[in-house]
């Protein structure tokens, strides 16, 4: 080959590195790409390269933003000119039925607001969305069945019974044979004789074990005050020492006072004259009172604000002497009876007695009442058993506590409006032979008070 041929080799070699040269720089970027995968599709919104021979065409300006965008649409740079455009997709990608891009992030400022709220903005209308309204007429009666030797009935349905409120037959919307959890106030009475005091205190165990694991108790003490022992709580080691504390408690004395004779507080006499002037005397003070009224007042008022699912029931320990309390039987049984609260007892000392308990129920005057405990236990719905040894008052708790769990719960939907007027209720059972227990009658919760403006 000769010179020349070759020198116009080189000359075109040189030219085409020049051209090469000259559009790579115009490309901004010196390096190859790569081609794409045989699977790959090429993307079609690639731009095309500028050519080698005429300027590139400059990009379109792009919009203003809309005043409905969002702060991150507006804060989105503009797009430079080696950048392509944001192009919108075609509708076949936009989510059905709302339009939007499901590829885009959500806004961060989004609120949740409840359904059918979102145009309510004030304050009352909003407490308005979250206020639950409940009917004051439902009445609840627990039921306790049994046959003549004592025992209960179970396998009893709603169609056995019937109830009657103020002599008009009711439609039951609730029964149910289901055992409930108590709520249990135990009220100790130790202004009894310290001989009954210290024969209950030894039954405290037996007292203990009735309850389950699921009940609650409150243990009360009264005697001329009342006295809260133990706040409610399940049974723990807490309650076993609240127990054990008050066994330690002894009651008044055993015998009469003594106002005159020889061992009277002016000591031995002649003549009605003391035999010995210098001889201190001594007076004896009177009657201690026992306020059985306001401590089952404090108790009731406490099983008021309890959970209302369970069975709320008030168990006393005591003889029954009820003496200057601060309220009156009617106004006690009138809270017993709102709350739906049952009142359990055994009776000891003189009222466990087949013939003094029966003196003991004449009232005379600064000796008060005894037989307020069982008017308690009837117009409520609970029991009364009267018990002298040790034995039969701790069989007496088995008795109480499982006829206060084990009854039967019936409901119903009452028309009448809501007051302050006593109503009379009387539980029947189409079975031959069986005694009902259920309370004689309930004074309405009053109305709710009016919605907040």
């Amino acid at each position: 080959m000769s010179r020349n041929s070759l020198r116009q080799i080189a000359a075109a070699l040189v030219v085409a590195v020049c051209v090469t040269s000259a559009m790579l720089a115009q490309s901004g970027t010196t390096q190859p790409q790569q081609a794409p995968p045989a699977d790959q599709k090429p993307d079609q919104n690639i731009p095309d390269a500028p050519s080698a021979v005429q300027p590139p065409k400059p990009a379109p300006e792009p919009e203003a933003p809309s005043p409905e965008g969002t702060p991150q649409e507006q804060a989105q740079p503009n797009p430079g000119p080696s950048e392509p455009a944001p192009q919108e997709p075609p509708p076949s990608e936009l989510a059905p039925e709302t339009g939007v891009n499901p590829s885009e992030k959500p806004p961060v400022n989004i609120r949740t607001v409840p359904q059918g709220g979102a145009t309510k903005d004030n304050q009352a209308a909003r407490e308005q969305l979250f206020t639950l309204s409940t009917s004051v007429n439902q009445v609840i009666i627990p039921v306790t069945v049994k046959d003549d030797s004592g025992r209960l009935v179970n396998g009893l349905l709603a169609k056995d019974f019937n109830v009657l409120e103020n002599g008009k037959k009711q439609k039951l919307n609730f029964f149910t044979s289901d055992p409930f959890a108590l709520s249990a106030a135990v009220i100790v009475d130790l202004g009894m004789k310290d001989v009954d005091v210290q024969r209950v205190a030894h039954t405290f165990p037996a007292l203990e074990g009735v309850f389950s694991q699921f009940d609650e108790l409150a243990i009360y003490s009264y005697s001329n005050v009342v006295s809260q022992q133990a706040n409610w709580q399940a049974l723990n080691q807490r309650l076993t020492d609240t127990f054990t504390s008050l066994a330690q408690a002894g009651g008044r004395n055993n015998g009469p006072p003594v106002t005159s004779g020889p061992l009277g507080p002016q000591g031995p006499t002649i003549n009605n004259m003391p035999a010995d002037p210098a001889a201190p005397i001594v007076y004896t003070p009177g009657r201690e009172s026992r306020v059985m009224n306001d401590a089952i007042l404090k108790a009731a008022l406490d099983l008021s604000r309890r959970d209302k699912t369970r069975r709320k029931v008030i168990f006393i320990l005591s003889d029954g002497r009820e003496y200057r309390s601060d309220a009156s039987y009617r106004d006690v049984l009138k809270v017993l009876l709102t709350n739906n609260i049952m009142v359990y007892a055994v009776g000891v000392g003189g009222s466990a007695i087949p013939v003094y308990n029966k003196v003991e129920k004449l009232h005379l005057p600064k000796f008060g009442y005894s037989d307020i405990l069982p008017k308690y236990a009837n117009a409520t719905g609970g029991e009364v058993i009267n018990e002298l040894t040790r034995t039969g008052i701790e069989d007496a708790y088995a008795r109480l506590i499982g006829d206060a769990r084990n009854q039967y719960t019936l409901g119903y939907y009452t028309r009448a409006t809501a007051g302050t007027a006593y109503r009379r209720i009387e539980v029947r059972v189409h079975r031959p032979n069986l005694s009902v227990i259920a309370k004689d009658g309930y004074y309405p919760l009053p109305p709710p008070p009016p919605p907040r403006p």
